[in-house]
């Protein structure tokens, strides 16, 4: 393949995602996932800045979508509602393939320095809910404790998601995981 083949980042994704399946994050190259994907490793520098990168390109995109989401949340909803339609953004920007989903949970899953940038990126997402949450005029501690609380829902019920051998829809199993936390924390 030349470099004029369209999509050198999706090709590369999906070769990543494929070596990283077949034999592990660690041992997979730069090189390898260029060979594979018919680019230069110069190609994938263009694109990514390391081999972690392709598993978290999409994160600055969801950020941005569920923040947009909270924001443009009715003025009336309460906090934890406004979170809600933030997890609704995620769950349309992380529910469209399912597959893929699975195989990126399970290769973060497998490895501790991969997980650790997992769990930096959902300590972003909450401190941007809980800012745009202020922005809304919730004072704190309300509005860090509406933001973590949505991030605990996105968490479970992702990995509630991608657990299940069939794809569902991930926005009803966010709803569901939410009903369970008010329903824990509340009680019946």
């Amino acid at each position: 393949m030349g470099r004029w083949e369209p999509d050198a980042r999706g090709r590369m994704g999906e070769a990543a995602m494929q070596l990283y399946v077949e034999q592990g994050f660690e041992q997979t190259t730069v090189a390898e996932i260029a060979a594979r994907a018919g680019v230069t490793a110069r190609t994938f520098f263009r694109h990514f800045t390391d081999k972690r990168e392709v598993l978290f390109a999409g994160s600055e995109l969801l950020l941005q979508g569920m923040v947009a989401a909270l924001d443009n949340a009715p003025a009336t909803a309460t906090p934890l509602d406004a979170v809600t339609a933030a997890l609704d953004a995620a769950a349309e920007f992380l529910g469209r393939n399912h597959a893929h989903s699975c195989q990126r949970q399970a290769v973060i899953t497998a490895n501790p320095e991969l997980l650790e940038r997992e769990l930096i990126k959902m300590a972003r997402i909450a401190a941007a809910l809980a800012e745009g949450l202020r922005c809304r005029g919730v004072p704190d501690p309300e509005a860090t404790l509406a933001a973590e609380a949505g991030v605990v829902v996105l968490r479970v019920a992702f990995v509630t998601w991608v657990s299940r051998p069939d794809p569902t829809d991930l926005a009803a199993t966010m709803r569901d995981t939410r009903a369970r936390l008010t329903a824990t924390v509340c009680g019946p």
